[in-house]
């Protein structure tokens, strides 16, 4: 993996087409004209977020977001307490109530951009209730929402209050409706008035500060008022340290994932590079630490613990949700195309494997090696005491209202405008793009893929004139010989890890296609055992285990801390467990010299509901040999044991194995033991 980033390499053209040219990342030394960027004496942005509802998602991904908009995202409002309006400390004034706090705006912040997106007038009302109700609460000295204090400090806990400022913001990206800069406004005066000793002390404020400074920053570049800058530094100066040199401030895996890249967020304002490369330090010091293991995150459960670093490890929903989150805007800072290589693969293989295919419940943790997802209490094995493993509804209460922002944040961050007035699309997905370029003409831009299962990328613009502007394609890391036409005009391949700049005048009905040839690669894990895993293009695969699904009563089989609504169903919102029904204890033991005559690759029908993630309906397959491990077997913790140093003597035959994308394996087994 490559964590150093230099921020300018010199291009290299394709002299047999003066218009394409290999870039490291997209120029900043322009303005975009038409979207929101940074503003002096803010460093430019390289990638430039286009409004809610710029893009609209299509394939899977659409599918995915109304799978959650029909499941447990959507109807959360009939199960959740926190959800309750009656006394709800966010629709009243005094920001007293029964219920306020995290909870509701975790929920919001996802829940109501599927609203934009889908353009579901059911979701935006009910979304506008909560809206107007934060509006509303604010008091005269700018504060707003429920009015927390914490019980370990004696002072003001602000948390919460930066979930809803991303709400605030979507909303305003998709209204312009000029509250929102007031409230932000009046709010951040009263948060320059604070006196520093009361200000951002309380675990999850000081350790999540990085969230409040984005918003100041997202303010400033509408306002451009430069006592927010003060603010800014008050924020960064009164946030936990995430400069330790090899040291983090806390080890709370959701922490990690959204606190790491709060020096970076900072850097737009210090231009220090030791405040950039600090995001970098971090990102690779916990996966070197805990993360050596595949599906893009790390062994992190409630908090990741020394000597507890085997794949069977997990990681909290929330935590996929921020680090997907952090890796979308570092993309935007930096536009170093490894952001989007990690999105993608916490995105493709781990993240949907979270939830049940219907998406009406979730779990707490999961884990790259994960055997059964029951109701029973694995800890010490795992940092948590409970059914932290089990499909509930009702459970997990932030990640219940946090995995609303997953998957609508990686819809509104597949497209990105660029300083020179071009586009990029940064996270290939099928989808369609509007947006203004060049001289601000409105380009359409349709996405037609079945990326990552497939090959091929297509896109086809509609404009309604002539027009000369930029468009950049990033060539994923694993890709060496991507080949691309324009108008079937073939151009010279272009370096993996950069991205392919197309500056030309453009018309209606011009089609780029795109192909990136995905071929098998094995990873080995030095650091675990020495185990590996095998990766096609973006997907790593798991091994199929046969799923058997047991319905259970949510609310018997919910956490301590689980609330809900006294009229809630749990027989229309059952809870599941996700046992073993195949054997799982298997080592790979092909030639893996040669992965081309070991792992033999099936393509099978697209699913027709387009929805990739099951065992059912994975529209790809991998044949290889494996032998069983009788020594790796269920250990007291109720957890797969920890993997065997490779290579493992076995005297059991070998039999025909099939591998199936880990992001469709709820149980599975990705870091495989290789067996002599």
């Amino acid at each position: 993996m490559r964590f150093a980033f230099l921020l300018f390499i010199a291009a290299s053209g394709f002299s047999q087409t003066p218009w394409a040219s290999s870039v490291r990342v997209p120029s900043s030394d322009k303005m975009n004209s038409f979207y929101f960027t940074n503003q002096a004496p803010l460093k430019s942005q390289h990638l430039v977020k286009l409004p809610v509802g710029a893009i609209k998602p299509g394939g899977w991904l659409l599918k995915s977001l109304e799978l959650e908009r029909d499941g447990l995202a959507g109807n959360l409002g009939e199960i959740s307490a926190w959800l309750t309006k009656k006394n709800n400390a966010w629709l009243n004034k005094d920001g007293k109530g029964d219920w306020g706090w995290e909870e509701m705006p975790y929920w919001l912040k996802g829940y109501a951009n599927m609203g934009y997106v889908l353009n579901d007038k059911k979701m935006i009302d009910e979304a506008m209730v909560w809206i107007n109700g934060t509006l509303n609460s604010q008091r005269d000295n700018g504060d707003f929402g429920p009015y927390v204090i914490r019980k370990s400090t004696g002072k003001r806990d602000l948390w919460a209050q930066m979930l809803m400022l991303f709400v605030l913001q979507s909303y305003y990206e998709q209204s312009n409706d000029a509250r929102v800069i007031t409230h932000m406004t009046n709010y951040f005066k009263w948060q320059l008035s604070i006196p520093e000793n009361d200000f951002l002390t309380d675990y999850w404020e000081n350790s999540r500060g990085g969230d409040n400074l984005y918003s100041v920053y997202w303010l400033y570049n509408i306002t451009k008022e430069k006592w927010l800058l003060d603010l800014a530094q008050k924020i960064h100066r009164n946030t936990a340290n995430w400069k330790l040199k090899n040291w983090l401030p806390n080890w709370h895996n959701v922490n990690i994932a959204q606190c790491f890249r709060e020096p970076a967020t900072y850097y737009q304002q210090s231009c220090d590079p030791s405040d950039l490369q600090a995001s970098y330090d971090n990102q690779n010091f916990i996966r070197e630490m805990y993360g050596q293991v595949p599906g893009g995150m790390w062994g992190g459960d409630e908090n990741s613990r020394k000597g507890y670093v085997d794949p069977r490890q997990a990681i909290e929903t929330c935590g996929l949700v921020e680090q997907m989150t952090s890796d979308e805007i570092m993309m935007r800072i930096t536009g170093d195309t490894f952001w989007a290589e990690n999105c993608e693969d916490v995105a493709f293989n781990t993240f949907p494997a979270s939830f049940m295919p219907d998406y009406k419940s979730l779990r707490y943790l999961t884990a790259p090696n994960m055997i059964a997802s029951d109701s029973k209490n694995h800890n010490p094995g795992i940092d948590n005491p409970g059914p932290y493993l089990m499909m509930n509804p009702f459970s997990s209460r932030c990640c219940q209202h946090n995995h609303t922002g997953g998957w609508i944040y990686y819809a509104e961050n597949l497209w990105m405008a660029t300083p020179d007035n071009g586009l990029a699309v940064v996270l290939y997905s099928e989808s369609e793009v509007k947006a203004k370029v060049g001289d601000g003409t409105v380009v359409t831009i349709t996405e037609q893929t079945h990326y990552p299962f497939e090959e091929s990328v297509n896109l086809k613009l509609r404009i309604s004139k002539p027009i000369h502007f930029p468009l950049y394609l990033r060539i994923p890391a694993w890709c060496n010989n991507a080949r691309v036409r324009v108008n079937n005009e073939p151009l010279i391949a272009v370096s993996a890890s950069q991205y392919l700049k197309l500056d030309r005048e453009w018309k209606s009905d011009d089609v780029i296609s795109i192909e990136f040839p995905m071929k098998l690669k094995l990873r080995t894990w030095d650091k675990n055992k020495s185990s590996v895993s095998l990766n096609l293009g973006p997907l790593t695969y798991s091994l199929k285990i046969k799923e058997n699904y047991v319905r259970l009563d949510s609310k018997q089989t919910a956490q301590y801390d689980s609330k809900w609504q006294e009229n809630s169903d749990p027989a229309k919102w059952p809870s599941y467990e996700i046992l073993p029904a195949s054997a799982w204890n298997y080592g790979l033991s092909g030639n893996l010299n040669e992965l081309g005559k070991t792992f033999t690759i099936t393509r099978k029908t697209w699913p027709k509901d387009n929805f990739p993630f099951t065992l059912e309906s994975v529209p790809i397959e991998i044949k290889t040999k494996g032998k069983k491990i009788p020594s790796w077997a269920i250990d007291q913790y109720g957890l797969c044991a920890e993997l065997p140093q490779s290579p493992v003597a076995t005297n059991e035959p070998e039999e025909e194995i099939i591998l199936v994308p880990m992001g469709a394996a709820r149980l599975r087994i990705s870091a495989f033991p290789i067996v002599k």
